[in-house]
């Protein structure tokens, strides 16, 4: 099993930045994807930043030049810087892990953290 601590959301003006963190404990494949997601209300929840173990990272078209997501050494925490924030920012942010291994695909969330945008 797998668990997510997330921090770092909250209340920002725009323009402002904010840095989430996800740190990941139990049972995690050293070749899992870890990535941010985000749902705001009314809305269904899309993928914001994902990052492989290799480092590659992919970000959504919204966020690019922006947001930049990073992963520790031991690529179990997954962090997503993001500045020049904007209102249309705002939403429930999500941690993901996933992986295919040997019982097949894996597929962990986090509880989520709020991030708003807000003047």
């Amino acid at each position: 099993q797998v668990q997510f601590v997330e921090s770092g959301g909250g209340l920002v003006q725009p323009g402002g930045s904010l840095r989430l963190s996800c740190a990941a404990s139990g049972t995690i494949s050293s070749t899992a994807v870890m990535g941010w997601y985000r749902q705001a209300p009314g809305k269904q929840r899309t993928m914001v930043a994902i990052i492989t173990w290799r480092g590659n990272a992919n970000y959504a078209d919204s966020v690019k030049g922006r947001f930049t997501i990073s992963r520790d050494n031991a690529k179990t925490t997954v962090y997503l810087q993001m500045n020049s924030l904007k209102p249309e920012d705002t939403a429930v942010y999500f941690c993901n892990a996933a992986w295919i291994g040997s019982s097949g695909y894996s597929d962990y969330w986090g509880q989520g953290t709020q991030v708003t945008v807000s003047s």
